[in-house]
């Protein structure tokens, strides 16, 4: 029976946003708009971090994994996405469906971690400039990176794992417009108890253990700039932490909102799914543009970059 259950699920329907015909349309050009300048935003920016010798230093190396990610994340579910809402196919294989979902929770993991590095990254400059030199190396920063990394792509496996390995032999309707843990488990006709587990001690661990290192991080972060007699010291030590503090706010503001939120009886399934794309695809559009704004050496690198490919196109 078993062996039986775990073949009768052979491709999975993508919910999505099928049962608002009317805004079909509108949604895919609004979302091929946000996509594009996600894939743009977060392109200057590491076309920037590259060119530029003076953001070659660790802060801007975690910068560029960031905007990597938020290339990476969004890539992971809104094509695919893109397609549903312009055809009537919603299927997805079933390894298709384990894919998408190992890497969205990879990318997803990996930035929960790079956010804590990144806290970490500017406790050490403000609260130990005199140091930072000597503790944030570039060999150190590859150290964190590779951990951050490694510790997302582990973390997603295990999950994935957890989750495949369920018997599937009821519905295979996804209630959401992508491959994620809670809809895919609530499909199962065999116990989750050990997949819920898993998300709940292992991503407990993991995710809790993160916003710690975050929170703890700029708790010292405050208490130094607080201690800094001068308006303008203040000044120029929050502004290396602002735009990270925005971000970081703006992560864990959206998850929050997203997976934690009580459902609404008001709302339709489909609207609570539209709520969801807050997480996956909005904030990936809002970081470059944040660092942009917040940051004058990113700007100023931006400048130069759009300032030399006018004058070679002109040339």
């Amino acid at each position: 029976m078993d062996v039986y259950n775990l073949t009768t699920v052979t491709q999975f329907i993508l919910i999505g946003l099928s049962d608002l015909p009317e805004v079909r349309y509108p949604l895919f050009v609004a979302f091929v708009f946000i996509y594009h300048i996600t894939l743009l935003g977060n392109g200057a920016i590491l076309l920037a971090i590259v060119t530029e010798r003076k953001l070659q230093t660790p802060m801007y190396y975690l910068l560029a994994n960031l905007s990597l990610l938020d290339i990476f994340c969004p890539s992971a579910t809104v094509p695919k996405m893109l397609k549903n809402l312009l055809t009537e196919d919603h299927s997805i294989s079933f390894v298709g469906c384990a894919l998408q979902l190992y890497f969205l929770v990879a990318l997803a993991g990996t930035e929960v971690f790079l956010l804590a590095v990144m806290a970490y990254d500017r406790y050490v400059a403000i609260c130990f400039p005199l140091r930072y030199s000597l503790i944030m190396t570039k060999v150190r920063c590859v150290q964190l990176l590779f951990g951050t990394w490694a510790a997302g792509f582990l973390n997603s496996f295990l999950h994935t794992m957890s989750t495949f390995s369920l018997s599937f032999c009821k519905s295979n309707r996804v209630n959401q417009y992508y491959c994620d843990i809670p809809p895919v488990v609530a499909l199962s006709c065999s116990s989750t108890y050990m997949a819920e587990m898993l998300v709940l001690v292992v991503g407990g661990i993991f995710g809790v253990g993160a916003f710690l290192i975050t929170l703890i991080s700029y708790i010292y972060i405050v208490s130094t700039i607080l201690k800094i007699q001068s308006v303008e010291g203040k000044r120029k030590a929050f502004s290396t932490c602002a735009s990270h503090l925005l971000v970081v706010f703006l992560f864990y503001g959206t998850t929050i909102f997203t997976y934690i939120r009580p459902s609404s009886s008001q709302h339709s399934p489909a609207r609570d799914r539209l709520v969801s794309m807050l997480y996956g695809v909005i904030t990936p559009m809002l970081n470059p543009i944040i660092y942009s704004l917040r940051n004058t050496e990113v700007k100023g690198a931006l400048r130069k970059v759009f300032h030399h490919r006018i004058c070679s196109q002109k040339a």
